[in-house]
């Protein structure tokens, strides 16, 4: 079953410099509990993409769904409700809060959706142990190291149990050993079911995927499934 639907997806920049077709006409859609590449080099529309997929931006035409539900059809709040409650998101600079320690910083997500404080503490420590950080909770960013980082991220992403988990170049500021930790833990959290899109730019990274989809000049123009390479589950946190 089909978790994300787009039909005829464009998107239109009107620049000092002239119109820029970021997407063109992009039909795709992403079944739930599926693991997907974006690839394409820079300004194929892989970004554009993700950012339309997480709500980020609106398309210029054409229609995008969801679990079912009509993204055009949606005002700034509604948006906002959704991307909070459907989506996680994990980016290549990790986002803490500096002054906030591990538990803090994956109990903000919960703190716009009107959990109460018991019930946050719960599931921010449940998130940090899916990860292999429960015992570094009450560490600060500054006292973690970049694969732990990302990884306090990963569980900020998935503390709300969004319907699909977004990730763009989340291994870029990493080096390779910790890059490969993290693909790994993708790889287990999409087995236990969370559908996994992963923006990159490097085809190591995309061969860990189920499927890939490449684009170029804001088009799809291949569309693949292949066996994933598994990468090395971490044993503990660093």
């Amino acid at each position: 079953m089909a978790l994300i639907e787009t039909r005829g997806l464009k998107r239109v920049y009107n620049l000092d410099a002239g119109r820029v077709v970021a997407l063109d006409h992009v039909d795709l859609d992403i079944d739930k509990g599926d693991f997907v590449a974006v690839m394409g080099p820079s300004g194929s529309g892989k970004s554009t993409f993700m950012n339309l997929v997480g709500c980020l931006d609106r398309a210029t035409e054409g229609q995008y769904s969801l679990g079912g539900t009509a993204i055009e059809t949606l005002d700034a709040d509604g948006l906002a409700r959704l991307r909070n409650r459907e989506i996680g998101f994990v980016f290549q600079q990790f986002n803490l809060l500096p002054r906030l320690d591990a538990l803090a910083n994956v109990e903000l997500p919960m703190i716009y959706t009107g959990i109460d404080r018991s019930s946050r503490r719960a599931r921010a420590l449940d998130a940090l142990g899916r990860v292999g950080l429960a015992d570094r909770a009450h560490h600060r960013p500054m006292q973690l190291s970049g694969g732990q980082q990302q990884r306090v991220a990963i569980a900020r992403a998935l503390v709300n149990n969004p319907s699909l988990l977004l990730a763009d170049e989340p291994t870029g500021a990493l080096d390779s050993k910790t890059a490969a930790e993290i693909l790994a833990l993708f790889q287990a959290l999409n087995r236990d079911g969370t559908t996994v899109v992963l923006v990159t730019h490097d085809s190591d990274v995309g061969h860990h995927a189920r499927r890939v989809v490449r684009f170029k000049d804001g088009r799809v123009t291949d569309d693949a499934r292949q066996t994933p390479v598994l990468a090395r589950v971490p044993e503990a946190a660093e």
